[in-house]
Formats: structure tokens, C-alpha cells, sequence
């Protein structure tokens, strides 16, 4: 199905430490954070773990073994960066107005925006890539770092995911949704096409 990726189709990468994917136009959830989002005691522990847990688990992983390394990694990242380290710039409406401005300059020109909340220290997106994806990464954290005034404010890496079906789709949206369920109003910033509030 259009927009979805297809395990047999052509998938580009780049990076070399943290691979990331994309396959034309499919649909992609991306992570990222300010640099000074997570403790740098816990982000070395998790990485300590990680190397260890890979080499008991060489790729290609089954379909268990993914979900387990999402549940001890992925997913611990997660909790970790909604915990609220750092200065948390985006707790500041103005920077977060800088931000959302950059997203929404590129919204059916570079990506086609589905869903996405600016949290105070990090950035969910689910959207449809128009251009490389390493470009628009590059372009929204170059110009939203000069904006707001400050040279190093991102961590220079990020977490993608290809959406494989309606149901992932489905599920990304969700999460986004309920990601600031815990915070004060006026402390994030939620956006949803129409297809996303129709989920």
C-alpha cells in the first residue's frame, strides 16, 4: 500500500554509527532530542547494556526479539526523555512558535505532515518524507538552533522508524496524542492532519 514500507522494497541508508532508513515516500516516526535531554550517567549505563545485549542478539532479529530490544531500549529512552531532563528549552512557548513555524514552512514542499508534539525537551514527528530525510533533519535543527539563538542545542543523532501498516500508523498517532498527557497545559505544542484526529 502507498505510504507503507514494503520489507521488499528499495530502502536508501546513511549514517554509519546509527543507521538511518527511508524508502521514497513512506511514511516515517522520528525522535529528536535536545542535547541535554538525558543524564549522561543513565545514556552511558543504557549503552554499556546495548552493546552487550547485541552481541547475544546478532541481526536479523525475529519479530520477538525486536520487541524485546524495543522494550529494554527503545522504550526506556522513551520514559527517560518524558522524565524532563535539561534546561528544556521548549518549556518556552516562543521557542516552541520557532519551531513549529520551521515544520509548518516545509509541510507539503519537503514532508506532508501527519502528527506531531514539541515536548519541553524533545520532538516527536509522523510524517511523509518529500526529500531525503537527512536533509530535512539537517534543516529543521540548523535553522530552529540559530532561531532560537544557541549554536549546539540537538543531539546530533535521532531514532526513525518506518511505518509498516495502517495499524503502525494508527498506533504512532496514538502515542504522540498521549505523550504530553502528563504535562501542564501551555507546555507543549500538539498538531493533527485530519487524518490523524480522525484516529
Amino acid at each position: 500500500m502507498p505510504g507503507f514500507y514494503n520489507p521488499h522494497g528499495e530502502t536508501q541508508k546513511h549514517g554509519v554509527k546509527l543507521p538511518h532508513w527511508q524508502q521514497g515516500e513512506v511514511i516515517q516516526f522520528i525522535t529528536f532530542r535536545l542535547a541535554d535531554s538525558m543524564p549522561r550517567a543513565k545514556l552511558h549505563q543504557w549503552k554499556e547494556e546495548l552493546v552487550i545485549w547485541k552481541v547475544q542478539h546478532p541481526e536479523p532479529w525475529s519479530e520477538e526479539i525486536e520487541q524485546e530490544y524495543h522494550r529494554k531500549f527503545t522504550w526506556r529512552l522513551e520514559t527517560w526523555l518524558d522524565e524532563g531532563y535539561g534546561a528544556c528549552l521548549f518549556n518556552d512557548p516562543a521557542n516552541r512558535e520557532i519551531l513549529e513555524q520551521i515544520l509548518m514552512h516545509d509541510h507539503d514542499k519537503k514532508a506532508i505532515h501527519h502528527s506531531w508534539v514539541i515536548m519541553p525537551n524533545h520532538i516527536h514527528l509522523l510524517f511523509t518524507p518529500l526529500v531525503p530525510l537527512e536533509k530535512l533533519m539537517q534543516s529543521w535543527k540548523g535553522i530552529s538552533a540559530r532561531r532560537i539563538g544557541l549554536s549546539s542545542i540537538w543531539q546530533k543523532n535521532y531514532r526513525d522508524t518506518l511505518i509498516r501498516d495502517a495499524g503502525h500508523f494508527a498506533n504512532a498517532v496514538r502515542y504522540i496524542r498521549r505523550n504530553p498527557a502528563k504535562l501542564r497545559e501551555g507546555s507543549f505544542t500538539l498538531w493533527q492532519s485530519e487524518r490523524a484526529q480522525a484516529i
